[in-house]
This record gives C-alpha cells, structure tokens and sequence, in this order.
C-alpha cells in the first residue's frame, strides 16, 4: 500500500522558511497571502500497517507540526 504524508507547522506557530519564501514571492511581483513549507514523505507499507501510529511516532513532531494522511 502507497500513503502520502503531508506535514505542516501547526497554524499560528512561526515557519522562517516559508516567510522568506513568502517574502522572495512578493519582492519578484507575486501576490501571495501565505506560504507554508512542510514535508512530504512516500511510504510504501504492507496492509493492515497502523500509519497513524507510524507518522505519530517517528515522523512527525505534536508539539509544533500537524499531519495529512493521503
């Protein structure tokens, strides 16, 4: 089985990678509200595989990121 992570900071948390690259955007004449930089990890993991407990453990850190399974 194929899973997409998606991790992000967590909303209201600072993210300097994705202010300057929000900052880069608006200097070049893009009009952009908001810029996020995050992960993405591919898994390929057998079925019946507990992904939530997986990306909870050893991807992702709580306190300060947030996850989407795909």
């Amino acid at each position: 089985m194929k899973v997409r992570v998606l991790i992000l900071p967590k909303k209201g948390l600072l993210d300097p990678e994705g202010r300057a690259v929000k900052e880069m955007l608006l200097e070049n004449g893009y009009s952009v509200k908001d810029v996020k930089v995050g992960k993405v990890i591919d898994l390929e993991v057998e079925d019946g595989t507990n992904i939530k407990e997986l990306v909870e453990k050893f991807l992702v850190n709580p306190l300060i990121e947030e996850y989407i399974i795909e």
